[in-house]
């Protein structure tokens, strides 16, 4: 799975898709070198951070969190990104199983 869950939060790999027509989590894709990441489309451009704050809307929508729980770890400038949830893991990595159309 692209989460990995921690004590306090969810930990998210993520391929961003910037500039799309609409702003959705697209399921999950197996990178070349075998990493599962979510793919997420959003609207925004990838300019002065807009496409990661799209990325951090998108998650915190599907999640049903507040977007101030989610938070950008890595890859600010790249299209494969973590982000971390905070709240409780296990529920959290359910939640996003169920999104994904995965079995938690």
């Amino acid at each position: 799975m692209p989460w990995r869950v921690r004590p306090d939060s969810l930990e998210v790999r993520v391929r961003v898709t910037p500039r799309s027509g609409r702003d959705a989590i697209d399921g999950i894709e197996t990178l070349s070198d075998g990493r599962p990441v979510l793919k997420v489309r959003v609207r925004a451009v990838p300019e002065d951070g807009a496409a990661n704050e799209g990325v951090r809307r998108v998650l915190a929508k599907a999640l049903r969190v507040p977007a101030s729980a989610v938070s950008l770890e890595a890859g600010a400038t790249a299209r494969l990104k973590t982000f971390v949830i905070s709240g409780e893991g296990e529920a959290l990595a359910a939640a996003l199983a169920t999104v994904t159309g995965r079995d938690p």
